[in-house]
């Protein structure tokens, strides 16, 4: 089947009959939980029951489980983790230390029914990077950072769980939040590719991908998210073929005020960016009118070459907006889609007792936050 070009979300424990509704119609690519959608183990696994059931296939559920500050999962259902990049330098040996983390949280989502984590980080850290996301990150050098990335999102597939590496091309050198502002990054074209691009361009190969909602000014004045400029950097510069999904675009950086406004793309001469005409407001984006400018929104990140936009925390209305201004996935998108899916695998065996006696050798008995 078709999926939407869709990833949402619920408002509870279980979904009302006019989400069920919605969700039937729209057929979701899948679906992201969040802290307030989980009670219990039982619930959870009845939750995802109730997605799938509603969108008529065995649907991605996708969680931010990074562990630290960042995990909707928390005791006693999954182990309490330090932050990352406290994690990775604690660690004797960071790569086994995060792909150890990394299965035992697949292992914990695995068993309650959710397929995805978004996770692991490939954003680069640096003096700057704002204190939202800085201990999220693994590191400050973009091979060890891609490295470390890469053990973590092998944790996942070994656990039958689809990683989603994050936030392409790179957030670390963003100095505000992007839940609440529209950041710029002013590095010029060359820092960024020979540093925070080139961590995800040697994890090209992973499944899933979601977008930073960052303006690099270098490329173009609109952000990752909406910038067809942005988005073909990641397809043919970075070398990346799979699925693509927003950042939540619901977030603040996506709503800003200059973002109603025509815009032109920088000339860098010599072909330094490539061209894909010049910029423009965001067609219907209308403060007085939040469901259309959700719609508008979800529209302008799939037409900037997005296969799958992510909406959370917004009403009914506002969710039934952007199905409709969604759609459904175009064939690239389904094709990638699908290949994503095809990584859930049943995970390997593992020897739970094992693996934390090894992480807490690695971690010289400090594992847990």
């Amino acid at each position: 089947m078709r999926f939407g070009a869709t990833i949402l979300d619920a408002e509870g424990l279980r979904l009302t009959a006019d989400e069920k509704a919605l969700f039937r119609e729209a057929a979701p690519f899948g679906f992201i939980l969040f802290a307030r959608n989980i009670e219990s183990a039982d619930q959870v696994r009845a939750l995802c029951d109730d997605f799938r059931a509603a969108a008529g296939h065995d649907c991605l559920i996708t969680i931010d489980q990074e562990g630290g500050r960042v995990q909707r999962l928390r005791a006693p259902l999954a182990r309490e983790w330090r932050p990352a990049l406290d994690h990775v330098e604690a660690a004797s040996d960071p790569m086994r230390a995060m792909f150890l983390r990394a299965r035992l949280i697949a292992a914990e989502l695995h068993d309650l029914g959710i397929d995805s984590n978004c996770a692991p980080l490939a954003d680069v850290a640096g003096a700057g990077t704002h204190p939202f996301l800085r201990n999220r990150c693994y590191g400050t050098d973009a091979a060890d950072v891609a490295a470390i990335a890469r053990a973590c999102a092998e944790g996942h597939l070994d656990g039958g769980v689809v990683p989603v590496m994050k936030h392409i091309p790179g957030h670390g050198r963003s100095t505000m939040d992007s839940h609440h502002d529209l950041p710029h990054v002013s590095a010029p074209a060359e820092v960024l590719r020979a540093e925070d691009f080139a961590a995800f361009a040697q994890l090209r190969d992973l499944p899933m991908a979601m977008t930073a909602h960052l303006v690099y000014d270098a490329f173009d004045p609109r952000p990752a998210t909406l910038s067809p400029v942005m988005m073909q950097v990641i397809r043919q510069e970075l070398g990346y073929d799979g699925l693509v999904m927003t950042d939540d675009i619901s977030m603040k950086a996506l709503w800003a005020p200059e973002l109603q406004q025509p815009v032109e793309r920088p000339s860098l001469g010599g072909g330094d960016a490539p061209s894909h005409g010049e910029g423009r407001a965001l067609s219907g984006l209308r403060p007085d009118d939040p469901d259309m400018a959700a719609g508008a929104i979800a529209r302008a990140s799939l037409d900037a070459g997005c296969d799958v936009a992510l909406f959370c925390n917004s009403s009914l209305a506002a969710r039934a907006a952007v199905v409709a201004a969604a759609g459904l996935m175009t064939d690239a998108a389904q094709r990638r889609a699908e290949a994503a899916l095809a990584c859930r695998q049943t995970p390997a065996a593992l020897d739970t007792e094992a693996v934390e006696a090894e992480l807490s050798a690695l971690m010289g008995g400090q594992v847990y936050g």
